[in-house]
């Protein structure tokens, strides 16, 4: 069973386990794909608007590890100010520039997976899509009761206030040439 919803920009459909989201974003998919594959631009615009994300780790080849720190620096989100979400993921398959498959996780600033957290299977599909590029972003949780956390916690949220972070990165990139 599937339920599909379209919120910022963003089809959301959970099947099972499952949690897909779907985005067109204004760029071709070479350029989408490389602001997932390089350090300083995944850095750039990871996380949501009033958040700054700091590499720790990014190793891009199967096996390597991406370590990153999100901390909130806007005033504006109250309780949230001044605090640090810590994510691992470990990259498991690359195809440039048409996927990303990644284990990721919430993590401590030592890169140990943090206890009652979720662990997900996600792969990135890039797919060239009339001159611009659609992001099918699949999460596979270990239950449904994971996913329902996530959910609850704001993924689609999240993923959509990022995912404008983005659009401006691209539209930046592209201005410049």
């Amino acid at each position: 069973m599937s339920d599909y919803k379209v919120t910022n920009n963003i089809t959301t459909s959970v099947e099972g386990r499952d949690l897909v989201m779907e985005r067109i974003f204004d760029g071709p998919r070479d350029l989408v794909f490389k602001a997932f594959s390089n350090s300083v631009r995944l850095a750039s615009w990871w996380g949501p608007r009033g958040w700054q994300t700091e590499n720790r780790a990014f190793n891009f080849k199967p096996d390597g590890v991406w370590h990153y720190c999100m901390r909130c620096t806007d005033e504006n989100q109250g309780e949230f100010h001044g605090q640090e979400s810590w994510g691992k993921a470990v990259y498991q398959e690359i195809t440039v520039p048409e996927k990303i498959v990644l284990t990721d996780m919430f993590a401590d600033e030592e890169g140990n997976a943090a206890d009652g957290m979720p662990v997900t299977l996600v792969t990135y599909t890039f797919v060239e899509h009339e001159g611009k590029t659609k992001l099918i972003m699949r999460s596979r949780f270990a239950s449904v009761e994971g996913l329902q956390q996530v959910m609850g916690m704001g993924i689609v949220q999240g993923c959509a206030s990022q995912f404008y972070r983005l659009d401006d990165l691209l539209e930046k990139l592209q201005k410049i040439g």
